[in-house]
C-alpha cells in the first residue's frame, strides 16, 4: 500500500454502464463516483455480478460508458474518440482475471510482452531489451521469452500478465481479480509482486476482487459494490474495524479466522434470499430485500453515500 496525499489521478462520476438484452435493461454499473490519488491503491470488491469488472472496464474504456465521466489526470477521457483515447491507452492498463484465457496460445511470451510496444510505437531495436527487463521484472528469467503460455504453471501466466501490462509505463493499472484464479499458495506471491512494482514504479491501482481477506493486505481504501453501486467507501483499516453497512458487515463476518476460539465466538451473519436481477432491481435501497433491518423506508428512499466521519462513506438509510 503507498497511498498518497494531493490531487486526485482517477476521478469517476456517476459513471453508469447498461446494456440492451430481450428482456428489458441490465443496470450493470449504476452510477458509481469514487478517485484515486496517485500512487494510491482502492480496493473494489463485493459478489460476483455485482458489476465491479464491468466498471473497471468502463473506467479504461473497453467498454464505452452509458452516462457520468472518467477523467484521468483532470482530462474527462469518457467520451473521447478511439484515435483521441489512443495516448491516453498507454498511461492505464488492465491486467485480467483469468490468466489460462487472456494470453495468445500461439504467440510466444516475448510476442506478447511486446505486443503493446508495437501498437503504442516503442522504437523497434528496444522492444527485446524492454521484454527482457520486464520478465525479470516480474520475477520470471529473460530466457522465458521464447516459450509459449502453455509451458507455465498460473501464477507463472499471471506475471507474463503482468509484464505485458507494464510494458507500455502505464500510471494506472485495473487489476481485474488477479489472484483469484490461482491456488492460495501462489496468491500472496503475486500481491507482494504488485505491492513491489507499485513501490518502484509509482503505480496507481484500481484491485477488484471478491476476497476481502486479501484485499485488506493491498488496499489503502476500499469500496463495497452491491448490484452496481457502491454502498460503503472507508480506509482499509477503518472499513475492518468499523463496517456501517449491513452488507460489508456480512461480507466481513464470512472471512474465515484461524484461531478457532475468536471464530466460534464470532457471530457469522447469513442473508436470506439471492441477489436481485439487475434487469429489475428493487426500488429504493436496493440491498433492502435481504436486509435484516429493512423497514418501509429503505424500500422507498434511494440512499446517498453520506460522510458519516473521517471520510467514512456509507449509503444507508437507516443512519443517523
Amino acid at each position: 500500500m503507498s497511498g498518497r496525499n494531493g490531487a486526485p489521478l482517477l476521478e469517476v462520476c456517476g459513471l453508469a454502464k447498461h446494456f440492451a438484452v430481450s428482456g428489458g435493461t441490465v443496470r450493470s454499473v449504476d452510477g458509481i463516483s469514487f478517485s484515486i490519488r496517485a500512487g494510491e491503491t482502492l480496493g473494489l470488491v463485493g459478489e460476483s455480478g455485482c458489476g465491479k469488472t464491468t466498471a473497471g472496464r468502463t473506467i479504461v474504456r473497453l467498454y464505452e460508458p452509458t452516462d457520468g465521466s472518467v477523467r484521468f489526470m483532470g482530462q474527462d477521457i469518457s467520451r473521447l474518440s478511439q484515435r483521441e483515447m489512443l495516448p491516453w491507452r498507454k498511461r492505464m492498463q488492465m491486467i485480467f482475471q483469468d490468466p489460462y484465457a487472456s494470453l495468445n496460445p500461439r504467440m510466444t511470451v516475448g510476442d506478447i510482452v511486446m505486443e503493446p510496444m508495437v501498437i503504442h510505437g516503442f522504437p523497434r531495436d528496444e522492444r527485446p531489451d524492454r521484454v527482457r527487463r520486464l520478465l525479470r521484472l516480474v520475477g520470471l528469467n529473460s530466457e522465458h521469452a521464447n516459450r509459449y503460455p502453455h509451458e507455465f504453471s498460473g501464477g507463472q501466466r499471471q506475471r507474463i500478465g503482468i509484464a505485458r501490462a507494464l510494458a507500455v509505463e502505464p500510471e494506472f493499472i485495473v487489476c481485474d481479480e488477479p489472484i483469484s484464479a490461482l491456488d492460495v499458495s501462489i496468491q500472496a506471491q503475486i500481491v507482494n509482486t504488485l505491492e513491489d512494482l507499485q513501490d518502484e514504479l509509482g503505480l496507481t491501482y484500481l484491485f477488484i476482487a471478491h476476497d476481502l481477506s486479501m484485499v485488506k493486505h493491498i488496499s489503502d481504501r476500499i469500496a463495497v459494490m452491491y448490484l452496481g453501486g457502491i454502498v460503503e467507501l472507508a480506509e482499509s483499516n477503518e472499513l475492518y474495524t468499523n463496517p456501517m453497512h449491513p452488507y460489508t458487515r456480512s461480507l466481513l463476518s464470512a472471512i474465515p479466522i484461524p484461531d478457532p476460539d475468536l471464530s466460534d465466538a464470532r457471530r457469522r451473519i447469513a442473508l436470506s434470499g439471492e441477489v436481485p436481477s439487475p434487469l429489475n432491481p428493487p426500488s429504493g435501497c436496493k440491498f433492502h430485500t435481504r436486509c435484516p433491518h429493512a423497514d418501509d423506508a429503505c424500500r422507498r428512499v434511494v440512499p446517498e453515500l453520506t460522510d458519516v466521519g473521517n471520510g467514512h462513506l456509507c449509503a444507508c438509510p437507516k443512519l443517523p
